[in-house]
């Protein structure tokens, strides 16, 4: 091969690197983008039980004498690409977030980028919390800074090639993060709009319960269609129809069911992850379990 061509090929290899390398940047919030709250704790802690937030902190086995209501972090979370290790969310100024500002907050959560200024990988469903009200957010750090601290050492995923597929999710966010912020439909009820809300936002949803294109972005063509479980085994029942499909009887119904689960007879709650969701909703005050329930009645 001649040397013209060993430096025609490294010239394209050059600049593809630094085409990646400028795609792939972090695109964060910035101070502007901050708005003027005050916090509301009683908000926050209704919204953390919306988004699940301990499903996936749970503490670590190995972290003795602590509660599993805490979200100390460190319990595996199995995924295709590896095991994640879920961080510690309790205000400890050394393991924890009590040393975060708000606006690296609002980047991990809604942005899914870190303190450090590293890409976040998407099992942290940011790609539905960026949806959220920014004071919502806030309100949800509020509450998590009430929390007792506990010393929870972050602990890396085992993931190959770790720092190349963070930088590949910068990439990946051109087409896999849609930042619009959610906003109301004014022809419907305004239980109807909590419930999107609540679903859309916090609540991820759509997560588990969109198939995925083969860009693994959410295919919003088919949202609520159900497809395959997102680590790996098994599948993500459909939302579409249930009261039509005879699941439930109507959105009451089904309301009775995300507040009470199969300790009042209603099956199929506590399969593949949703036991725990069903007892995230249940904590939930009654009017927005039956938002839910509206809004997911609703969908066709």
């Amino acid at each position: 091969m001649s040397r013209s061509i060993v430096l025609a090929l490294a010239l394209i290899l050059a600049l593809g690197l630094a085409v990646f390398w400028v795609l792939s940047t972090p695109r964060p919030l910035t101070v502007a983008d901050i708005p003027q709250h005050t916090p509301n704790l009683a908000n926050g802690e209704v919204l953390y039980h919306a988004g699940g937030c301990i499903s996936c902190h749970q503490p670590s086995p190995d972290l003795a004498g602590i509660e599993n209501t805490v979200p100390a972090g460190g319990a595996p979370l199995h995924t295709p690409v590896g095991t994640l290790y879920p961080m510690n969310l309790t205000p400890d100024p050394e393991t924890g977030i009590g040393k975060w500002t708000d606006l690296q907050f609002l980047n991990a959560v809604q942005r899914g980028i870190s303190p450090e200024g590293e890409n976040l990988i998407p099992a942290l469903p940011y790609t539905s919390y960026a949806h959220m009200k920014p004071e919502d957010v806030l309100d949800i750090r509020a509450y998590l800074a009430s929390l007792p601290p506990v010393k929870s050492p972050e602990r890396e995923p085992d993931i190959t090639a770790l720092p190349l597929v963070r930088r590949g999710v910068g990439l990946w966010k051109w087409v896999g993060l849609d930042t619009t912020p959610w906003t109301p439909d004014p022809s419907q009820s305004e239980s109807w709009n909590r419930g999107s809300y609540l679903v859309n936002g916090p609540g991820h949803c759509q997560e588990c319960h969109t198939p995925r294109n083969i860009f693994m972005a959410r295919n919003a063509s088919k949202a609520f269609a159900g497809g395959p479980h997102p680590e790996g085994k098994g599948r993500v029942p459909s939302l579409l129809g249930l009261i039509e499909r005879g699941r439930y009887t109507d959105a009451a119904d089904l309301a009775s069911a995300l507040a009470n689960g199969e300790a009042l007879g209603y099956d199929k709650l506590a399969s593949g992850g949703m036991g725990q969701v069903q007892r995230n909703i249940s904590q939930l005050p009654e009017g927005d379990i039956q938002a839910i329930a509206d809004y997911i009645a609703s969908l066709k």
